[in-house]
């Protein structure tokens, strides 16, 4: 049986919304760009027709990812019965205990994760460690690198 995919509101959306953009506006330009590029005659050797068929090609693969996603999506509602506690949507602010590191991220669903932005997966090991715990908690990591410490120092509950 497939995972559930674990999503914000929000994640969820912005899935929706993209899933609306590449069945609609952006299956319309690349068949348009595939009709254009028959109009030049010979297929074999048709380097337009080639680059056309390629991205339509990638766009119904993102097309049933998107599909299979939202198929497995479980959006995670903000509990605020568990205010101050880390939970998916959670503000944490830890300090690495080895490197003296502090340093802030939000936790979000796989899809939603993007580290330069300071967006960690709940799913991770980092980010599940981090659930259920409170300002002043001692967490550990089992992560790829080791075992990592950390003291959380601050939780800023979903808006």
């Amino acid at each position: 049986m497939a995972q559930d995919v674990l999503l914000s509101q929000s994640g969820y959306d912005k899935l929706v919304k993209e899933l609306e953009f590449l069945k609609g506006p952006e299956r319309q330009r690349i068949a348009e760009n595939i009709r254009e590029a028959k109009s030049h005659g010979d297929l074999r050797e048709n380097a337009m027709y080639h680059e056309a068929k390629l991205n339509q090609t990638r766009l119904e693969s993102r097309i049933a990812e998107l599909e299979r996603t939202l198929q497995r999506a479980r959006i995670v509602e903000v509990d605020e019965a568990k205010a101050g506690t880390v939970q998916m949507g959670s503000t944490v602010k830890v300090k690495d205990l080895d490197l003296m590191d502090v340093f802030s991220f939000t936790l979000v669903g796989e899809y939603e994760a993007d580290p330069d932005q300071d967006m960690i997966s709940i799913q991770s090991p980092l980010g599940a460690a981090m659930v259920g715990h409170e300002a002043g908690d001692e967490v550990e990591v089992d992560a790829p690198a080791g075992l990592l410490q950390y003291r959380i120092l601050d939780v800023r509950d979903p808006a």
